[in-house]
C-alpha cells in the first residue's frame, strides 16, 4: 500500500471531528486555492486554518462544508483596536463570505505574547474586544469565536504539567485575555511542538515520548496523572496555568503542531521517518477522539501544521518542510496504511523512496479510478481497525 492513502481512509470514516490542518501560503509554487480545497475535500477533512483573509481563498472554501479559522495579521492589531475600524474589517473580510464559507474562528494575530515586537501585546485585548463587538453588532458572534494562538513560550513552567504557569511579564494582559475568553466561551489556542523540546534536549527527552510511541511516560507527582506523550502534557500545562489565574474551565485547543521531515545538520530529529511516525500516531489518537489525562472526556481539537511544504518561509530548513504534501501534489513522506495497523516504534522502517500518493487536479477519469481504489482501501482499513480493537480488548 502506498502511504499517502491513510488520510483518505480516516476521512472516509468521518470520525475525526476534532482534527484540522493549517493551510499556509508562503510559497511561489503552491497549488491554487481551488485545488487546495479540492484536496481537503477529497481527504474528508472538515476543519482548516489560514493565515490571512485572502478573498480568493475565502471564495474557494464556499460551499465546501469545511470549517475555517481566518487570521488577522499582526500588523493589523493597532488599527483594529478602534471599534469602527474593526466593524469595517468584519464587514469587508467576514460578512460577505459567511455563511457560504463556514468561518468559525478569527485568530487575532499569531503568537502575539511572544512576538519580537513587544509593543504589540498591549493592543491584543482591545483588538479582540473590538472584533467580537463587531461580530455581535452584525449578529455573527454566536457563530464565529475570537481568540489568538499562543506559543508555549508564554509559560514560565510547563513540567510537570501541574506546575504550569504563565510568565510574570505577560500575566497582567493574559488575565485580561482569559477574562475575554471566559465571557465569550472562546477557546485558548496553543501552538505546541514537541519537536522543539526534543531538538533542544535530545539527550534527556525520549524520542518515543515525543512521537506518541509506546513508552513508560511520566507521572505528574502532584496529580498522579500518567502522560505517555509530550503534546498532552503541554496542553495540560496550559490548562493548569489558566486555572491558577482562576480560569480552569476554558477549553485548550492545539492551533498548530507538527514535525519537520527535513532540517539543517543541527536540527536533531528532523527526518522523514520521525515526521511520518509523529503524524501517523497523532492521527491515530485523533481517530479515537482522545482527550488529555486531565480532561479525558473532552476530545482535544488539533490542527496539524501543515498542508503543504512552503518554499519561501524564512528561517532554518525545517521551516520549509512541515507539509504533508509537496506543492506538486505528491506526499512529502509515507504515512502508511499498513503501519497504522501495527504497533509503531521509533525504529519503524519508513522508506522515503516509497512511491507516494499524488493528488489529481485534472482528469475526472483518474478521479473516478481513485474513488474506486479508495473504497477498496476503506474496507480494508475498517477490517484492520476492527481487528486491532478486538485484539486490544482480548489483552
Amino acid at each position: 500500500m502506498t502511504g499517502g492513502w491513510i488520510l483518505h481512509d480516516i476521512g472516509f470514516l468521518q470520525r475525526v471531528t476534532s482534527f484540522g490542518i493549517n493551510y499556509g501560503q508562503i510559497g511561489n509554487n503552491l497549488p491554487s486555492p481551488d485545488q487546495a480545497v479540492e484536496l481537503l475535500s477529497s481527504l474528508k477533512l472538515t476543519k482548516a486554518r489560514i493565515y490571512d483573509t485572502n478573498p480568493q481563498i475565502l471564495t474557494a472554501f464556499a460551499n465546501s462544508n469545511i470549517e475555517l479559522i481566518v487570521t488577522v495579521e499582526n500588523g493589523m492589531l493597532v488599527q483594529l483596536t478602534n471599534p469602527q475600524q474593526a466593524l469595517q474589517w468584519v464587514r469587508t473580510h467576514i460578512r460577505p463570505y459567511f455563511p457560504g464559507t463556514k468561518i468559525t474562528g478569527i485568530a487575532v494575530g499569531n503568537e502575539i505574547f511572544t512576538d519580537d515586537d513587544v509593543t504589540l501585546i498591549k493592543y491584543l485585548v482591545p483588538a479582540v474586544i473590538s472584533i467580537h463587538g463587531a461580530l455581535a453588532q452584525l449578529g455573527l458572534d454566536s457563530y464565529v469565536k475570537v481568540s489568538t494562538p499562543c506559543s508555549l513560550a508564554v509559560l514560565e513552567e510547563s513540567y510537570p504539567p501541574s506546575a504550569g504557569s504563565f510568565k510574570p511579564e505577560v500575566a497582567g494582559i493574559m488575565y485580561q485575555f482569559l477574562q475575554f475568553l471566559s465571557s465569550t466561551k472562546a477557546p485558548f489556542w496553543i501552538n505546541a511542538y514537541p519537536y522543539f523540546a526534543y531538538k533542544d534536549d535530545s539527550n534527556r527527552i525520549s524520542l518515543d515520548y515525543v512521537l506518541f510511541n509506546p513508552n513508560g511516560g511520566m507521572i505528574d507527582p502532584k496529580t498522579k496523572l500518567h502522560y505517555d506523550n509530550m503534546l498532552y502534557a503541554q496542553v495540560d500545562a496550559v490548562t493548569f496555568a489558566m486555572a491558577k489565574m482562576g480560569f480552569g474551565s476554558i477549553e485548550v485547543r492545539v492551533s498548530e503542531t507538527g514535525w519537520p521531515s527535513k532540517g539543517d545538520p543541527d536540527e536533531i530529529g528532523a527526518t522523514v521517518q520521525n515526521a511520518a511516525v509523529y503524524n501517523r500516531n497523532l492521527l491515530r489518537r485523533q481517530l479515537a477522539n482522545e482527550g488529555t489525562p486531565l480532561r479525558p472526556r473532552m476530545r482535544l481539537e488539533v490542527y496539524l501544521f501543515a498542508l503543504f511544504n512552503e518554499d519561501m518561509k524564512p528561517g532554518p530548513t525545517s521551516e520549509r518542510n512541515y507539509g504533508l504534501y509537496q506543492p506538486d501534489g505528491t506526499m512529502a513522506y509515507n504515512v502508511g496504511l499498513s503501519a497504522l495497523s501495527t504497533t509503531s516504534s521509533a525504529s519503524t522502517t519508513m522508506s522515503a523512496s516509497t512511491l507516494p500518493a499524488s493528488i489529481s487536479f485534472t482528469s475526472s477519469a483518474t478521479k473516478a479510478a481513485k474513488v474506486e481504489y479508495q473504497s477498496l482501501v476503506y474496507w480494508m482499513f475498517v477490517y484492520l481497525l476492527t481487528s486491532q480493537v478486538f485484539m486490544r480488548r482480548a489483552l
